[in-house]
């Protein structure tokens, strides 16, 4: 057997001048020969970037869900993001899982030869079976090859197809933010959008089913008129002209068309998969909102001990407290601002400029404006109020931040007159409905108090 070995001592030769030529091929044929080397190298460092990067990615989905962020958007992203980190996890795991199995096959064949089913010495109906069935060695070893590399290619064009997602979805919310957002059906720009909306949207559908169904709009022909112009545009959207050899060098195989297909089941399974968690009383479910039965660990800010684990909304310092105070903590969250701005239309700015942005040249005119940030604060205070076993008590609201850099409201109250044993803590919220004004429980917290 051949040595691991990534010297192939190839020709020098010019690939993109000389592809016709007899050496190239040569070249090429060689290539494949040698290629399993460099796809475990690959596949090794790929699965440890992978497994390093997946941790990140839900932990930052932990932190953007605690944030209330709304932003469909950047969710879209890590949604994609870890469901494609756990289907490539999958594929480098089993391709690496087969190229093992390859190389032993490889291995065995150096000792044993080929399968001599003469020699096991079976009644003729399950050695002719077998013949059929399994056939020889080396057809055995050939199969684990195309396997090998066809996994291996569809996990890094899953990347580019990835991408092509994330480009389509940032094109709509391009088209979004720039010509519809906050614009009027007087303005030119806002009928420019919704056509620019339209094409895009008619376009992903038209490419979408021409991927499902293997390219049948490229099969009929007064189909293929009406989608040619769609399919050029999203050819450049998507760049799908630095991956579509790949595809069609697919499409043109039976064998790796068929093992695409059935790949796609098992993703979707996998995803589904990672869903699943055992459920152990049919009356909790063991991770619901706290309540007067029930103390979910994210209401409490000593026990967040996971990277992963923010405040759901609203916290206080500690399930047992033994200080004379208790910490109130309400996590930062868009709709809060917006509920301001109703009860005090004086503080809505004439451009809104939350969202992405850049730290260079975003200085918004009112956020230095300390009346403004005090206006601010002060309206969050008449919308929020703090109630202990139904007595209100004062509070005083400021902006602050957890441990774990989660944007919100902090406040303090004294409980050193309270008896001790098990307290109920409720967050009120004032809410406009038409012209009625309400008051809602936001979220209720036990907590149990023995002073030192």
């Amino acid at each position: 057997m051949s040595k691991f070995n990534l010297n192939f001592n190839l020709p020098n030769i010019k690939m993109s001048d000389d592809y016709k030529k007899p050496a190239f091929k040569k070249l090429l044929d060689r290539l494949q020969e040698e290629s399993w080397q460099l796809e475990l190298l690959i596949s090794g460092f790929a699965i440890f970037g992978l497994f390093s990067a997946y941790p990140a990615l839900e932990m930052k989905m932990a932190y953007h869900q605690s944030q209330n962020d709304n932003n469909l958007f950047f969710t879209l992203i890590l949604i994609l993001a870890l469901s494609a980190c756990s289907i490539l996890i999958f594929n480098l795991l089993l391709h690496v899982l087969l190229r093992g199995l390859w190389i032993g096959a490889l291995g065995l064949r150096y000792v044993s030869g080929d399968i001599e089913y003469d020699t096991l010495n079976y009644t003729k109906r399950f050695s002719n079976y077998l013949k059929i069935k399994v056939g020889s060695f080396d057809r055995y070893i050939a199969r684990l090859e195309d396997y090998c590399s066809i996994i291996f290619a569809i996990t890094f064009l899953l990347i580019f197809y990835l991408l092509a997602l994330v480009l389509i979805i940032g094109s709509i919310a391009t088209i979004v933010s720039v010509f519809l957002n906050g614009h009027t059906f007087r303005d030119f720009s806002t009928y420019v959008g919704i056509i620019l909306l339209a094409f895009v949207v008619i376009g992903m559908l038209l490419t979408f089913i021409d991927f499902i169904t293997l390219g049948y709009l490229k099969k009929k022909k007064w189909l293929s008129k009406v989608y040619f112009p769609f399919y050029w545009v999203f050819s450049i959207i998507t760049l799908s002209f630095l991956y579509r050899p790949l595809i069609y060098n697919f499409l043109d195989n039976k064998f790796g068309k068929r093992l695409s297909l059935f790949l796609v089941p098992i993703y979707i399974l996998l995803i589904w998969m990672t869903s699943l968690y055992y459920n152990q009383s049919n009356y909790f479910t063991f991770i619901e909102d706290s309540s007067n039965n029930i103390s979910n660990s994210l209401n409490y800010e000593d026990m967040l001990v996971k990277e992963s684990d923010f405040i759901k909304n609203i916290a206080i310092n500690s399930k047992v407290i033994s200080d004379p105070y208790v910490k109130v903590f309400i996590a930062f969250d868009k709709s809060i601002e917006d509920e301001i701005y109703r009860f005090n239309p004086s503080l809505k700015p004439k451009e809104d400029t939350r969202g992405i942005t850049s730290e260079i040249g975003s200085m918004n005119s009112g956020s230095n404006d300390s009346s403004l940030k005090s206006d601010y604060l002060k309206t969050f205070n008449t919308l929020y109020s703090v109630e202990i076993d139904s007595t209100l008590y004062k509070t005083d609201f400021v902006l602050g931040k957890t441990v774990k850099k989660q944007n919100g409201f902090e406040t303090y109250i004294g409980i050193k007159n309270i008896d001790e044993g098990k307290h109920m803590l409720n967050v009120k919220r004032k809410e406009r409905k038409a012209s009625d004004t309400i008051s809602k429980t936001e979220v209720s917290i036990p907590f149990w108090y023995y002073p030192n």
